[in-house]
């Protein structure tokens, strides 16, 4: 069943309201929704006041079930798990599933390693999520929020990891481009800069964040569903 919304949540301008997902994702073909990734994908975050304790790919996976007892979810994510292992680990298994719905969320664990590899992130991001285009699934990419902004982290380290994300971010687009996946940016997102987005480790986010990732993606989904017609063909980046 879909999150019943807490205070923090109802009061929060970036978040769903009340029947807004129900609305949005109305008629949406999906029975089968694989998530793949690091611990993005996993869903680990610290707990916000207001905010219902609970990752944001299942806050998605809710929604898309609601009224559909034969939907199907399945999330592989793991922490601490660089693309290269997504690629060669998760991908087959979730094609085993047969997912007709799959979002893909990594990178984030290699860009945080003095050996990140820019190119081979994105190969292994545009093999991840062509496998799983070329298999039937439609494909969620996602920028995600910009952690440099939590307050823990000290000024030497945001500056080195700042451009990793952006550049992250950027290869991200590029492959969304290429296989017309739907692309939750959350890069820019105006709430990128609250200090309660933010948790103490330094690496993940509260609810909070998990509770607008959330509804960012809902609302992609449904401007997707809602696209016009003949507006299906694949984007090729410039």
């Amino acid at each position: 069943m879909p999150t019943t919304l807490m205070p923090g949540e109802a009061a929060d301008p970036y978040c769903l309201r009340e029947g807004e997902a129900a609305a949005l994702l109305a008629g949406h073909p999906w029975r089968r929704f694989a998530v793949l990734g690091d611990s993005i994908a996993e869903g680990l975050g610290e707990p916000a006041e207001g905010y219902p304790d609970q990752p944001w790919t299942q806050r998605v996976a809710d929604e898309l079930a609601d009224g559909r007892p034969d939907f199907a979810y399945h999330n592989l994510g793991l922490r601490d798990t660089p693309s290269e292992r997504v690629r060669a680990e998760q991908l087959p298994r979730a094609l085993e599933l047969r997912p007709d719905l799959a979002l893909v969320a990594c990178g984030g664990f290699n860009a945080l390693h003095r050996g990140y590899d820019p190119q081979a992130v994105r190969a292994d991001l545009l093999a991840i999520a062509g496998a799983l285009r070329e298999a039937g699934a439609q494909v969620i990419t996602v920028s995600m929020f910009d952690g440099t902004h939590n307050p823990v982290l000290p000024q030497e380290f945001r500056e080195l990891l700042r451009p990793r994300l952006l550049d992250l971010a950027e290869r991200t687009r590029e492959v969304a481009a290429r296989l017309d996946t739907v692309h939750v940016e959350l890069l820019g997102h105006p709430a990128t800069p609250d200090a309660d987005m933010y948790a103490a480790d330094g690496r993940h986010g509260t609810r909070r964040s998990h509770a607008i990732a959330a509804a960012e993606t809902v609302r992609t989904l449904g401007a997707w569903l809602r696209r016009p017609p003949g507006d299906d063909a694949p984007r090729r980046p410039q």
